[in-house]
């Protein structure tokens, strides 16, 4: 007897959604409907998932609740000029959205200890300097709880004066901390909550708050007397993850209208706090309206899905199907965006526990889109044990005279009792001789490591995975450590019995990764492997090493099929070539089909299977065209063109009379040239003439070989005394 459970769902509460224009019959919050359903049950059984397809529908003129919070200190003197007519100036604004809209107003400055101000007893009175007159500085202050009269709150603002302290950065997380927690005080409906966080400075944060020697984290509790903060010296600055915590869990959405300075660093905040919004404020803050409408509109336009925490075991899987037919998934899936008033998207979320948790009792979680106060409640209930648990017989004479309760067909021992029939007593169960029964082929290790020897027979222990389990007389199989391949257990095409893999059909090999299905080596001619291979685990393995890829139908280095092919198709189709004398033994292995023209051959486009053109020429320079191709039936066929095109004679006359001009032509280009140099050499030699001409300049008028007939002589002794 087999017992199968299922898990099911059951909807305990399921409201539809809220249909209502503006304008329409005004409604309570409460009686506002944006999600459905409300309330469900699931039974899960473990692996086993459980789906439900949670709605939500943005509702029209849905009541806001909205808290100005703003930093006070000197630096913002020119702001709170413009603040001061807020409250009339928002409420028209915002009545364009809802006919249902409270503001309130609060204030901060800064920890009211040294370094963060100056503790002087003057400087306590009036921290500014100069003649101006600031109020006393301050950590926190409500100043006016949630209110649908503007009038009231121009007034009170009116009234605020600035104050000042030392550093630059503000105390606004323990403002917000405190707005977030003083939920009665500031008068905080279950409706949209805003909070708009005003400041022109960074901010500090968990640590800081050492500086002035306060060590105590922030308790995240309400600390309001006559509206004022009272142990800003006492307690921490919040860290970033506490407000997340508490934004969320009052469901609180934060803007923040900070200056274009320190817009980057709340940037980086906004990405930290979910369902918030950063928006640039402008020196005066007279741009706050605009700020805050843009806003709003960004943060009412996504919706994103949170849950509490789950309990161990249980995962959650979020599907979301938005707009326009867009489905996310993952991460993603939690959240759809660009939502206008009224619209509807779903969400299909799925449950699944792993394993028993909590021994099976029911648990709650709850599922909430950020920001909103609906939430889904869903109970989960678990399935642990079969039903035939409740017809077990206690003290059963089948547990070894009644030493145990005998149910689903096995003995659940009393204790002091062990045993698969309770038939040992705890005491004994560690003696040497029922360890010994324990051992496989007598080795040392006892229930193969894997269990533990319980009154002479073994128990395996049990996986962290339900999936995973080790069984065997000696716990000496399990069904996950078998061969993988591709990251999986038998390759995915198998289960793993005692370390060996049983392959599905059509599968075969240690990890199951051998595939018998022969359908993937099948070439384009619909042969195994081309017929160049045999079919391995579904890939092809080339016997021919010529030929390779997955069919084996790629030869780099093999003759085209054309020139193959070329001496049979010669001889068979016009009785020539190097094979006519063995046409009839050598080229019978395909079907030879004449064609008129080359028009006529098959083309690849009109064949249903592969074909190939060749074009080859004989030894006589004539061409012949043909096509070769495997059908259907794998029975070669070529179709040929039955004429030859062969080139035509050469035509004598213009040849001959090509051969005579150029020869004139030649002989008239050598007679030019050879007279071209002629001319050269005999002007060259007329220069040199001339130049040899002018260089002979001798008297014209005295005979070069003339010697005078008149010689002279003179006496020596001619004049002396």
């Amino acid at each position: 007897m087999i017992e199968n459970p299922h898990g099911k769902r059951r909807i305990l509460e399921n409201k539809a959604v809220t249909n209502r224009k503006k304008g329409a019959e005004k409604l309570r919050p409460e009686d506002i409907t944006q999600i459905q359903p409300q309330k469900l049950s699931l039974t899960l059984r473990s692996g086993e998932p459980q789906s439900f397809d949670l709605k939500f529908k943005r509702a029209e003129d849905y009541p806001i609740d909205l808290y100005y919070l703003m930093d006070l200190s000197y630096s913002m003197k020119d702001d709170l000029e413009n603040v001061k007519n807020l409250g009339t100036s928002l409420m028209l604004e915002m009545s364009k959205i809802t006919s249902d809209f409270r503001i309130g107003f609060g204030s901060f400055v800064e920890k009211t200890v040294m370094p963060y101000i100056s503790t002087t007893p003057a400087k306590l009175l009036n921290p500014c300097t100069g003649d101006q007159n600031c109020t006393s500085p301050f950590s926190y202050k409500n100043v006016l709880k949630l209110t649908s009269d503007g009038k009231r709150f121009n007034t009170l603002v009116g009234q605020q004066q600035i104050s000042g302290n030392l550093d630059s950065p503000e105390g606004g997380f323990d403002a917000i901390m405190q707005v977030a927690v003083c939920g009665d005080q500031i008068g905080w409906r279950n409706v949209t909550r805003l909070l708009v966080f005003s400041t022109d400075a960074g901010f500090h944060f968990a640590g800081d708050g050492k500086l002035g020697g306060i060590v105590l984290p922030n308790d995240g509790k309400c600390h309001l007397e006559n509206n004022m903060y009272t142990m800003s010296h006492y307690y921490d600055y919040p860290s970033i993850a506490h407000l997340v915590q508490k934004l969320s869990d009052n469901n609180i959405q934060t803007i923040f209208a900070v200056t274009g300075e320190f817009q980057p660093v709340y940037q980086e905040l906004k990405n930290l706090i979910p369902k918030s919004a950063v928006g640039i404020l402008s020196d005066n803050s007279s741009n706050v309206i605009n700020l805050i409408i843009d806003a709003y509109n960004s943060l009412s336009s996504e919706v994103i899905l949170e849950n509490s925490k789950l309990p161990e075991g249980v995962s959650i899987a979020y599907t979301a199907r938005c707009k326009n037919g867009v489905v996310s998934e993952g991460e993603n899936g939690r959240k759809c965006s660009n939502i206008s008033i009224g619209d509807e998207v779903t969400f299909s979320i799925s449950v699944t526990s792993k394993g028993c948790p909590k021994q099976g009792k029911p648990e709650t979680i709850k599922i909430k889109p950020l920001g909103f106060t609906e939430e889904v409640e869903i109970t989960l209930h678990f399935i642990c044990e079969c039903e035939c648990h409740k017809d077990g017989v206690n003290s059963s004479q089948l547990c070894h005279f009644g030493n145990g309760t005998y149910e689903c067909g096995a003995c659940k021992c009393n204790e002091g009792r062990v045993g698969r029939q309770c038939e040992c007593s705890s005491n004994d169960v560690a003696t040497e001789d029922m360890d010994r029964t324990c051992r496989k082929d007598n080795g040392t290790d006892i229930c193969s490591n894997n269990g533990d020897c319980v009154c002479g027979t073994c128990e395996c222990k049990k996986r962290d995975n339900p999936e995973e389990r080790y069984s065997g007389q000696y716990c000496e199989c399990d069904n996950f450590n078998c061969d993988r391949s591709g990251n999986k257990l038998c390759g995915g095409h198998g289960r793993c019995e005692c370390r060996v893999c049983i392959c599905d059909p059509m599968w075969t090999g240690s990890a199951c990764d051998c595939s018998l299905d022969n359908s993937t080596c099948l070439a384009s001619n619909k042969q195994i492997c081309n017929g160049r291979g045999t079919c391995e685990c579904g890939t092809c393995k080339c016997t021919d090493p010529k030929f390779q890829g997955p069919t084996c139908e790629t030869c780099p280095t093999c003759p085209g099929v054309c020139t193959e092919h070329k001496e049979c198709v010669q001889c068979r189709a016009f009785g020539t070539g190097e094979k006519k004398d063995t046409c009839e033994r050598d080229c019978s292995y395909f079907n030879l089909i004449k064609v008129k023209g080359r028009d006529k051959l098959p083309q690849p486009n009109d064949a249903i299977y592969p074909v190939m053109h060749c074009k080859e020429r004989d030894a006589n320079d004539c061409w012949f065209y043909y096509t070769y191709a495997v059908n259907n039936n794998t029975e070669k066929e070529v179709h040929v063109v039955d004429t030859l095109e062969c080139p035509s004679g050469p035509d004598i006359i213009p040849i001959v009379a090509g051969v005579v001009a150029g020869i004139v032509l030649i002989g008239l280009a050598l007679l030019l040239i050879w007279k071209l140099l002629m001319i050269i050499h005999d002007r060259r030699e007329f220069a040199k003439f001339e130049k040899e001409k002018m260089n002979a300049k001798w008297d014209t008028q005295e005979n070069p070989i003339y010697k005078s007939p008149i010689n002279q002589f003179q006496n020596p002794n001619y004049g002396r005394k």
